[in-house]
This record gives structure tokens, C-alpha cells and sequence, in this order.
């Protein structure tokens, strides 16, 4: 962890705690969404597809909203504010809102439900991601060693989401509503600094006007990483959206399989929160391009192996391996974006070319997916997605910049040593 001064330690403490508890709420609700959707609703798999492809179309419109806020409005929490509001609302939503009308009138309650879910956390968790990676370069500390309390938020959450599931549902979004009560108090509380040195690096003091979103969106790096997005990230996504679906298959009983899911997700979020604490050091050796590459080929490996497993317990063994793959995506793309992109659209780069070209792949991929599920099954859908993301992670070395790392620098020292020993 860089060095941080006694000064600035206890809102280190805070805004870690204040991610720890979002991601907390996010698991206790949305960790278990299909599973919820499947068996407390009774959709099938291609309507559970176009839930999460209509999530998607509110998501994208959103999150450009979303950071264009942000990059305005600097280091203020006003947007943070209404997000965390949104969140404690989860219970009366869910249980007095979304449930009734997916039952009495299904295409009005996805639509009331795309968009409930896109303020609180499909365009929520952006925002709060992307305040945080800011909030750290401004107090000189690592995304990622903030970041992985996120992780073990939603570990704590889903070491006993599933067991509560089982009992009713009701209880995790009752759960999630009080956490976020408490988060709205540790945000209240959080100070931030624009007046030191730091900040003149991080913060631009001109703030973004719209010309400047026309010009991200002229510029070759942009759809560059756009691409890797959606031929990476977009398959890393959506085969997690139904995946509990199919992890539940390879058990005899569903309610076993519901519990064990929860528990992996455990391991999985425990992964994320052990792999942030060195996951900046290795990105910042290795460049960030170089670790997106890296990133791919995960995504494809367990893929591929997800589909043509039959065993019970190689499927408990792939799943954890999620969270290596998401800590090292979400550092990479915020050190890819720091260095390639001006200050001034930092947040709108985050929300615009990454977050909401994610779920761009909701819309475009979810409910054809959701139709292959049902059609070929997991299996094969699977091995597709997992060679059309290791197709893709080869187009993107040539496509993606390059970016700086402390291992060419390091080779560099060592090449100009040798030259003027030689001299």
C-alpha cells in the first residue's frame, strides 16, 4: 500500500468502509437476482435474458449521465447521496414494487425494475467505483487496496445470502435496506481535500463541457478499448448473469445448490479481496495493456473449461476463479484510462467507454444468449463465448496502446547500465 499519512488515514478507513457496505447491499440483493427471478417469479431463461438486456438499456443511458455528473461536479458526494438513497429503498422495492408487478404484469414491472436498478446500482456501483479510483489519487493511495473491501462486502453478504434465500428472500433486502442506512452516515462523515498539491494532478480546473465528450468519442484510443470491451468483458459478463442457473444443475437438490453457490461466492469475493491487495503492484510492473491481455485469456480458459466440464466439483473450483479475473480487469481499466485520457473526462471515460459499453452487451447479448441457454444449452453456449473472447484478446494486442511499466522501465536502466559499461 503506498504511504498514507495519519492525516488522511481515518477517511482511508471511511471510504473503504462506505464501498465495503455498497458492495454489501449489492450482494445481499443482486448476487442472487437470477436465481431470485427463476424460481420466485417463475420466468424462463430467455425472459430472464431480456430482464438484464432492458437493465442494460437503462444502464447505458445512464452511466454516461452518470459521469458526465461526476467529471462536473469534481469531488462532490451530491450524486453518492441519491445513489445510497436509492439503495436503502431496496426492500420496499422488491417486496412491495417489483415482485408484484413481474407476476401481474411482467413487461411493466422489467421496465420499473431497469430502472430502480440502473439509479441504485447497474449505474450506482460506477459512480461509486469511479469516485473512489479519483478519491485515491487525490489522497495518493491504490484503487485497489480500497476497492478489495468492496470485495469482502459481498463475501459477508453471500456467506449467508443463500441460506437466507432459502428462508425468504425477504430477508436480504431487508438486510440490504439497513446497510445502507449506515453507509449514508459514513458518506456524511468522509472529508475530502481539493486545496493540496495532489489535487492539481487529479482534478482539472477546467471542467468538462460537452465538446469534450464529442472529442472522446473521435478518438482512436476510445473505440479501441471499446472493442476489447465488447469482445471481452461483454462475454465475461453475461455468462455470469445466469451462471448460478447453471452451477445449480450439477445438483440433485436446488436448495443445496442455491447454499454451496452462496458459499462460493464467498471464496470468490475473499479471491477479489486477497487479489486487490497485490493486483496494482503486478498491473503496474507488467503495464496495464499487458495485464488486460492477461485478463482475456483468463476469461477464455474458464469459459471454455466451464462448458465441457461434468463434474460437480471442477464447476466449484471455476467459479472462484471470477474474482481474479475482476480484480484484474477493473485495476487495468482504471490505469489504461489514467494514462491514456485527459483528466477532464476521467469519470465520463469510466461510465462511457467502459460501464456503459458493458452493458451495451446487455442489450445486444443477454436475451440471445438467454435463447441459446435454453436451445443448445449452458454447455455449448459457454464454449462459444469462450472462443469468441480468446478471438477478440488477440485483435486487441495490436489495437490496444501501449502502456508504461516498471518491467521495461526496469530493462531500460538495466540496457542503459550495460551501454555504458560497455563505453
Amino acid at each position: 500500500m503506498k504511504n498514507i499519512t495519519a492525516a488522511n488515514k481515518l477517511n482511508y478507513y471511511k471510504i473503504s468502509t462506505f464501498i465495503f457496505l455498497y458492495f454489501f447491499t449489492w450482494s445481499a440483493s443482486i448476487g442472487l437476482l437470477a436465481i431470485w427471478l427463476g424460481q420466485k417469479t417463475g420466468l424462463s431463461g430467455a425472459v430472464i435474458g431480456t430482464v438484464f438486456a432492458v437493465n442494460g438499456i437503462f444502464s447505458v443511458i445512464l452511466k454516461p449521465i452518470y459521469g458526465y455528473i461526476m467529471d462536473k461536479s469534481g469531488m462532490s458526494k451530491n450524486l453518492l447521496y441519491f445513489v445510497v438513497a436509492m439503495s436503502a429503498l431496496m426492500a420496499p422495492f422488491f417486496i412491495y414494487v417489483y415482485q408484484p408487478l413481474l407476476l401481474s404484469n411482467t413487461l411493466v414491472g422489467i421496465i420499473v425494475g431497469a430502472i430502480y436498478l440502473s439509479f441504485a446500482w447497474y449505474a450506482g456501483v460506477a459512480a461509486c467505483e469511479s469516485y473512489s479510483d479519483r478519491y485515491s489519487r487525490l489522497n495518493n493511495m491504490e484503487f485497489g487496496q480500497i476497492r478489495m473491501w468492496g470485495s469482502l462486502g459481498w463475501a459477508v453478504a453471500a456467506s449467508f445470502s443463500g441460506v437466507l434465500f432459502n428462508l425468504s428472500p425477504a430477508y436480504n433486502f431487508i438486510m440490504g435496506s439497513v446497510a445502507s442506512v449506515i453507509m449514508l452516515i459514513v458518506l456524511l462523515s468522509l472529508k475530502v481535500d481539493t486545496t493540496t498539491q495532489q489535487a492539481g494532478e487529479v482534478l482539472s480546473k477546467e471542467k468538462i463541457v460537452f465538446a469534450d465528450v464529442m472529442n472522446l468519442l473521435k478518438n482512436r484510443k476510445f473505440w479501441a478499448f471499446c472493442l476489447y470491451v465488447a469482445g471481452v468483458v461483454w462475454m465475461m459478463f453475461i455468462a455470469e448473469q445466469q451462471f448460478s442457473r447453471y452451477f445449480v444443475t450439477f445438483f440433485n437438490d436446488v436448495q443445496q445448490g442455491n447454499a454451496i453457490f452462496g458459499y462460493l461466492s464467498t471464496v470468490q469475493s475473499g479471491t477479489e479481496f486477497l487479489m486487490y491487495m497485490v493486483i496494482p503492484f503486478l498491473v503496474n510492473y507488467f503495464g496495464a495493456k499487458r495485464s488486460l491481455i492477461f485478463v482475456g485469456l483468463l476469461v477464455s480458459a474458464r469459459l471454455i473449461v466451464s462448458g465441457l466440464c461434468e463434474s460437480h466439483l471442477l464447476i466449484s473450483v471455476i467459479k472462484p476463479l471470477y474474482g481474479l479475473e475482476i480484480s484484474l480487469l477493473l485495476v487495468s481499466v482504471f490505469k489504461y484510462i489514467a494514462e491514456h485520457f485527459d483528466k477532464r473526462v476521467n469519470s465520463t471515460m469510466y461510465l462511457l467507454g467502459y460501464q456503459a459499453m458493458l452493458y451495451v452487451g446487455n442489450v445486444v447479448i443477454s436475451s440471445p444468449a438467454g435463447y441459446l441457454y435454453d436451445r443448445i444449452g449452458f454447455e455449448n453456449t459457454y464454449v462459444i463465448m469462450g472462443i469468441i473472447a480468446l478471438v477478440f484478446t488477440v485483435i486487441s494486442t495490436f489495437t490496444l496502446s501501449a502502456c508504461q511499466s516498471r518491467r521495461d522501465a526496469g530493462k531500460g536502466a538495466m540496457a542503459g547500465e550495460r551501454g555504458a559499461l560497455k563505453n
